[in-house]
């Protein structure tokens, strides 16, 4: 008698689902509410019953392997429509719903990331949004510590930030093309313009994010970053340089897409550059998005929609 493979069980998936998740068999155990030895030895199940290794285990904790993720697509589906279906069918409260998105300082990724936990109706969650340095987006985003990544690319870091992108497997996908815009407070002497120029910002103090360790130009979240200027301040929050451009009149060069309700007293005038702002996300190639995931990428089409612009896909 031929003596068939053992089954996968869905607790098997759940439990690797939160190793993943969390990076560490230790954490994922005291979330999970079992043993280390037990959680462990469930792994080591796993990878055998599968006959791949999806774990490389080190002090620090574990990794995925390149089998790792492309397991990891298959088993969040699995352990997601299992849980729908014991809702409906047997009356079970939604399951703690999970989602890390990590972005550049846009206030339409908050603004999105808000319509989204305000219509999840999950009566538990655990969602986090890392506003970060566009290095540490893509490290985020490569390690799983978030889903999605949202960033920009343009013509003079397209070639760079590709590069990156797929030497870390993962891939940029378009959402849509914003002309770019300076955002300034509503006090500023430019405010009542129609477009403002480059010359119009000569004596205005510049503001960027810092990029820390990576502070290169093709690491900026703003464009023009080559073109130098004789006052320029870096800062690592979206509050602080908002305060600065109240408190000094200064300008950060954006999307142009700012909320009302989060931010009412920013205001964005057209920047008259030959220039484009293209804004998408990253993730791995091939790795089905969970659901909670792909509407949070919904709203941040309807959040951009709202203001007229470009989408793409």
């Amino acid at each position: 008698m031929v003596q068939r493979p053992a089954s996968i069980t869905l607790q098997q998936l759940q439990y690797y689902v939160e190793v993943a998740a969390e990076g560490s068999i230790s954490a994922a155990a005291d979330l999970l509410h079992v043993s280390q030895p037990t959680l462990s030895a469930a792994m080591k199940d796993l990878e055998a019953r599968v006959g791949r290794t999806l774990l490389t285990r080190s002090a620090r904790g574990v990794s995925l392997t390149v089998d790792g993720v492309e397991f990891l697509g298959y088993a969040r589906q699995v352990v997601e429509q299992a849980s729908l279906l014991e809702q409906h069918y047997l009356g079970r409260p939604p399951s703690r719903r999970l989602l890390g998105v990590s972005a550049q300082h846009y206030s339409f990724a908050v603004d999105a990331f808000v319509r989204m936990v305000r219509a999840s109706g999950a009566a538990e969650y655990e969602f986090s949004l890392r506003e970060t340095r566009t290095w540490d987006i893509i490290e985020d985003v490569r390690t799983l510590r978030s889903e999605i990544g949202i960033l920009y690319r343009n013509d003079f870091n397209e070639r760079v930030l590709d590069k990156l992108l797929g030497d870390s497997g993962l891939a940029f996908h378009p959402v849509f093309v914003a002309e770019p815009h300076i955002f300034v407070s509503r006090t500023n002497p430019l405010v009542g313009r129609e477009r403002v120029t480059l010359a119009d910002l000569v004596d205005l103090p510049r503001l960027a994010f810092d990029q820390g360790a990576n502070n290169s130009f093709y690491f900026s979240e703003e464009i023009l970053s080559t073109v130098s200027s004789r006052r320029e301040i870096r800062v690592s929050d979206r509050a602080t340089i908002f305060n600065l451009m109240i408190g000094l009149d200064g300008y950060t060069i954006s999307t142009g897409i700012v909320s009302d309700d989060l931010d009412p007293a920013i205001v964005a005038i057209p920047l008259d550059v030959d220039e484009r702002i293209e804004i998408g996300w990253i993730g791995r190639p091939g790795v089905r998005l969970t659901d909670q995931a792909q509407r949070y990428l919904d709203e941040v089409r309807a959040v951009v929609g709202e203001f007229g612009v470009e989408l793409l896909g």
